[in-house]
């Protein structure tokens, strides 16, 4: 496990800023939700952790050292990371393709140890795709292709895992699987997510980012009130305590949604 911290991030493309002085922290062993509008700035600010962006300024530190100083080999190894663009353009098998998970650790065409097997079979097997391992990933549907890159990240052995909507394509027994696994993995989890009463129930503390600013950061059922869904995702609700966890959850009305202003990308 890994402390995770965004030290004032800011980013901007085209000289538009997207992100603006992001701080948070992701504790060890902790799972922390990303949650907002689109074009908020959640995956711009998820790019700058796993090294597909540099900010424009402020930091991402991992355990109090600067990721950027780290070599690339050495952060692959610390952060694995689902990605809204993961996708398998060539005809890989499940099992290569979960494989690929061990390339941070390996050197050259080094071939996978006896372990590193068991690891990829036992990833496959937890993200109920073992039984797809001969197939080839473009042949899937989209959600079980998404299970294989869930894989894929497990078995870089990562002690922070980063995922931007890791429950698109999945079906509700498999986001409930998926969300069920990052809570109780021990690993230090940065996530966005969409449905804000999954977020509240896989969650230890959300993050909520508006015009790439970040407006609340708490406990979710500190964060999700009735007057932040208003004013960050411009929607009427109600929000009551789940009858059996007491974990906030919201319920909508239909036919409320405001007109929000633009929000950044």
């Amino acid at each position: 496990m890994a402390r995770l911290v965004l030290d004032e991030l800011s980013v901007s493309i085209d000289g538009a800023p997207i992100v603006k002085d992001l701080a948070l922290a992701v504790e060890a062993g902790q799972v922390v939700g990303l949650i907002g509008p689109n074009g908020s700035g959640k995956t711009t600010a998820l790019r700058c952790v796993y090294r597909a962006l540099q900010p424009a300024s402020g930091a991402v530190r991992i355990d109090g050292e600067e990721l950027t100083r780290m070599p690339l080999r050495d952060s692959a190894r610390v952060i694995s990371a689902l990605t809204q663009e993961g996708r398998a353009d060539l005809d890989f098998t499940v099992e290569e393709v979960v494989a690929l998970g061990r390339a941070p650790h390996l050197r050259g065409n080094q071939a996978l140890s006896a372990r590193e097997r068991e690891l990829c079979r036992q990833a496959m097997a937890r993200m109920e795709v073992l039984h797809l391992a001969g197939r080839g990933v473009l042949s899937l549907s989209g959600g079980e292709r998404q299970r294989v890159l869930v894989a894929r990240a497990l078995v870089q052995e990562p002690r922070v895992l980063v995922l931007d909507e890791p429950t698109n394509h999945l079906d509700l027994h498999h986001q409930i699987r998926l969300l069920s696994m990052l809570k109780g993995s021990g690993l230090s989890v940065l996530v966005t997510l969409h449905d804000l009463n999954l977020a509240a129930s896989a969650c230890d503390r959300l993050a909520v980012l508006s015009h790439g600013a970040l407006v609340a950061y708490g406990p979710p059922a500190e964060v999700l009130t009735e007057e932040l869904l208003r004013e960050a995702f411009g929607v009427e609700a109600s929000v009551v305590p789940h009858p059996l966890t007491g974990v906030p959850q919201v319920l909508y009305d239909l036919g409320t949604a405001t007109t929000t202003k633009g929000n950044s990308k």
